[in-house]
């Protein structure tokens, strides 16, 4: 049974964003494994608060992921 853990700053995503992380994933492992492994593949969203993640020795806020969303 796999367990995928995804990672993200707090309020970026919203919970349809959230819903469709776990169908894609889902539906990554199945793709790769087999559609038995549907029923027993657990995605985890983990949220974690802003200014609490650092890359390259800087906080990475909410505010800081919603401006590079845009910039894409």
């Amino acid at each position: 049974m796999p367990l995928v853990q995804v990672q993200v700053i707090k309020d970026v995503f919203n919970e349809g964003h959230k819903r469709e992380i776990i169908e894609k994933i889902t539906g990554v492992m199945v793709s790769i494994e087999g559609k038995a492994l549907r029923s027993v593949t657990w995605v985890n969203i983990v949220e974690i608060d802003s200014g609490s993640w650092g890359i390259g020795g800087e906080a990475l806020t909410t505010e800081a992921v919603r401006t590079m969303q845009g910039a894409g």
